[in-house]
Parts: structure tokens; sequence; C-alpha cells
């Protein structure tokens, strides 16, 4: 009976280490790669007076969403923000612009500022690191935009050539003028683009000279 009763035991034994899943030896759980892009400064939030009201990337302003508009980086860029006071953490995607007020780097919705506690407070020291940025690759956040004006956008490159002509004639204080080829939905469109501009105001003043010459312009971040 004992020999039994062993035999069984190693059997039992056994069966269970068969039944154990493989001991890993490829070491801990890689982690994802992070950029190495981040910027610390002060953080302010916005909320009701913008709910329902559309962002820079086309989107609804929903301030229950977890979103944030950031002067520079790519829209729909996903990126940590830390309070740096609390050591609490969010993760937003931009997807408008600003703060345009001085000093400050980035604006969360309600919802991120409430989960970084400083609803109460209005603004706050924080850090933010960029996690994915999608096509886009950044090194470093830049603290200012580039602009350009686009006074067309054509289907025929002969149509986007004739306005190029034109501009050049009547606005030769512009001396960059080109014509951009854009792909999108399976057509290349050929977008006549005047300037480079480091300053918002410089391309809103270009862009009312252009007006009184009869010229309708869109400001795009180039």
């Amino acid at each position: 009976m004992r020999s039994i009763a062993l035999s069984l035991v190693s059997f039992s034994l056994g069966f269970i280490a068969c039944s154990l899943p493989p001991a890993r030896t490829d070491g801990p759980e890689p982690t994802l790669p992070r950029s190495a892009a981040s910027q610390t400064g002060i953080a302010s939030w916005y909320g009701p007076g913008f709910h329902g009201r559309l962002t820079a990337s086309g989107a609804v302003y929903n301030q229950h969403d977890l979103t944030a508009a950031h002067q520079t980086l790519p829209l729909g860029t996903k990126a940590m923000v830390t309070n740096l006071e609390n050591g609490r953490s969010a993760e937003v995607t931009i997807n408008d612009r600003g703060p345009f007020l001085k000093g400050r780097i980035i604006d969360l919705s309600y919802a991120a500022g409430k989960m970084l506690g400083m609803i109460g407070r209005g603004t706050i020291p924080v850090r933010v690191e960029v996690i994915d940025s999608g096509p886009h690759r950044i090194s470093t956040i830049r603290k200012s935009l580039d602009y350009t004006l686009q006074a067309g956008s054509f289907v025929s490159l002969e149509n986007a050539r004739r306005l190029k002509e034109h501009l050049m004639r009547v606005h030769p204080q512009i001396s960059q003028i080109a014509i951009v080829p854009i792909r999108a939905n399976h057509a290349t469109y050929y977008r006549v683009q005047l300037g480079t501009f480091p300053d918002r105001r410089e391309a809103e003043d270009h862009a009312r000279q252009l007006a009184r010459l009869g010229f309708s312009t869109i400001i795009m971040e180039k």
C-alpha cells in the first residue's frame, strides 16, 4: 500500500508540474520607449466657458475628456502631464492651441485639471512629457510655431502657378511664395503659400495687407 501511495503522489506531482506554465527566461517585461521631449512650466485649465466649442483640431471641446491645449505640439499628440507639487499625473491628448498668456505652457481640460488637483488653485507647475506624437518625430518641445499664409488650394497645378505669379506682381514684399503639393483623399492639391512668420501677429498683419488687395488668406502652422 505504501508503494502504491508513493506512486500516486509521484504521479500527482508530475501531473501538476506538467500543467504549470514554463518559467520565463527572457527577463522582465519590456517597457515601451518614451520620447525624450519634455518641458516644465506653468499649467492652467479651461472648462465650462469653452465646453461644446470647436477646438483647433476640429473636434468639439468636452471638458470631461482628458485633453489639453498646447502652443506647439502637433495636434493628436499624447502627453503625460505631472503636477510637480503633488506628483499626480494625467495622460492627455493635445487637440487645441493655447494658452496664449505669457508664462503658461499648457491649458488642461477640466477633467485633467481635476485629476491633477489644480481646480481650486487655477495654475500649477508641471512637467509635460511626450508619449506619442504619431508620425512627427519630436526631440525637443518648441516654444513657438512658424506660420504661413495660404492664398489658395487647387487641383490644377496651372491654376496654382497663375495665382503665384499674380501674387508676386501685386505683393512683392513677400519674396517666399511657394506651391506646396499635398496628397489627400486620393488626389493631389496644390497649395499656394506665402512666407514664413515666427510670430502670428506678423502673419496677421500680412493677411490684412492681402485682404486690402482682394485676397482671402488662411493663417496656417508651418
